[in-house]
């Protein structure tokens, strides 16, 4: 279960290389990973009784291969990976309880549970009222569960690298999958919307989510773990691919994301290193900055230019769209209006898609979880927000070892406010911001 050890690192990374492989190849196998993942995390968790977090590291798993599971078609339920990470969460929970501190996000679970009534009274005739209520609810649930067993856990700084590569490790399968079924990008576009082509035929934005979440935690490697310089090597060409395969979704959000939080861990780990460590930093700064501008050349010689016209908002002609968020602006401005008409308890949970399909005809699922949580929720989504964007401020002001904190808060809130919570990734990445991290314990040398 420990991947601290570098060889092992290793091993595990050309496994999860052959994983992409192989489910390219034959697509049945993805059953047969999805399967054996959660057979051998179940195993790792109950042979040693969750001592080493090994129910997060599960759950940190799943969240970073889910949208490999969705797009494979593992499973036929949707949901599968999101309920996986639910899952090992409550079971960690059981095995390992949680803090005196959790006060605060059982009444966050608490304050969700009056939506599911007043969408039972309020859904449509013949609307599918469990489908409505778990879709929209999963999400917010999940990061409910994550936060219960992530608040102030005591958590090394190598477990910590260690829950990293295990959200990293599918993410690298993903890659390889979808590279394996990308056409000649030259060849194929030829317009500047959402590529399916570059994402193996599945939603760019959940694709561009999760790709950047995995630029992000390559580049914590690099910096953090890859004092060895063949690792060195590999986590940079690592960091410099998935930013290349996130860039050719055409997606935005979840680029502008990954990047985004990589500038808050570099600040703050910047920040807070001395001597040889700060001098370092500055070599990886350098190297990262060739990566960026070498990236972002090769991304648009493969676009012929389209990606260039795509980040400054033109069509493929040139002209500037006249709208910048492709849509999400007006189901923004429907769910606001939902909550103006029902500012006490809101529509309930999945009313507000079915009230902007009957007064706009826009039958999408929301983009934005803010405005998600206002409208189903109402002046109890207010109280929700308060709780997930204070609370973690407040402890973080006694509590400043956690060098992912403004990272891990920053991408929940930039990811659900282009891609809701359609995956669990935003939740779980969120309660991270909550771990107490700590120093490895010194072994008192034995006298003879």
């Amino acid at each position: 279960m420990n991947i601290s050890k570098q060889s092992t690192y290793l091993t595990f990374m050309v496994i999860h290389i052959i994983i992409g492989v192989l489910v390219y190849l034959v697509r049945s196998l993805a059953l047969v990973y999805f399967a054996g993942s959660i057979l051998y995390f179940l195993v790792q968790i109950f042979r040693a009784g969750n001592k080493n977090n090994e129910a997060l590291m599960a759950a940190g798993y799943m969240t970073g291969a889910e949208v490999f599971f969705r797009m494979s078609q593992s499973v036929p339920i949707y949901e599968a990976g999101k309920y996986s990470v639910i899952a090992f969460m409550l079971i960690g929970l059981f095995l390992s309880g949680t803090s005196r501190k959790s006060g605060i996000y059982w009444l966050y679970i608490f304050l969700l549970l009056p939506s599911i009534l007043v969408a039972s009274m309020n859904l449509n005739l013949g609307t599918n009222v469990r489908n409505a209520i778990f879709f929209n609810l999963s999400g917010p649930v999940c990061l409910g569960l994550a936060a219960l067993y992530c608040i102030d856990r005591k958590l090394t700084y190598k477990q910590l690298s260690t829950l990293t590569r295990w959200i990293l490790l599918p993410i690298v399968g993903m890659s390889i999958y979808i590279t394996l079924g990308t056409p000649d990008l030259r060849e194929a576009l030829s317009g500047t919307g959402a590529n399916y082509a570059a994402t193996g035929g599945f939603g760019p934005n959940q694709v561009s989510t999760v790709l950047g979440l995995g630029m992000f935690l390559s580049l914590v490697q690099l910096v953090v773990y890859s004092k060895d310089k063949v690792f060195l090597f590999i986590h940079l060409a690592l960091t410099g691919f998935l930013l290349y395969k996130g860039i050719i979704t055409f997606s935005r959000g979840g680029v502008i994301t990954g990047i985004g939080c990589s500038v808050a861990f570099l600040v703050i780990y910047f920040a807070g290193s001395k001597g040889v460590a700060r001098r370092r930093m500055m070599t990886y700064l350098i190297l990262l900055g060739g990566v960026l501008v070498a990236v972002s050349a090769y991304s648009s010689f493969q676009t012929n230019g389209l990606i260039n016209k795509r980040y400054t908002n033109r069509d493929a002609a040139g002209r500037i769209k006249s709208d910048i968020t492709t849509g999400r602006a007006e189901i923004f401005e429907t769910e606001l209006n939902a909550f103006y008409n029902n500012p006490v308890i809101g529509v309930g949970a999945g009313k507000a898609k079915e009230l902007r399909a009957e007064e706009t005809g826009i039958g999408a699922a929301s983009h934005n979880e803010v405005s998600r949580l206002l409208s189903e929720h109402g002046s109890l989504g207010l109280i929700i927000l308060g709780i997930l964007i204070i609370y973690p401020l407040v402890y973080r002001a006694k509590n400043r070892r956690n060098y992912l904190f403004f990272a891990a808060l920053g991408f929940w809130f930039m990811t659900i406010n282009h891609s809701s919570m359609r995956i669990a990734a935003p939740a779980f990445i969120y309660a991270l911001a909550l771990l107490n991290v700590v120093h490895e314990k010194k072994k008192t040398p034995i006298r003879r």
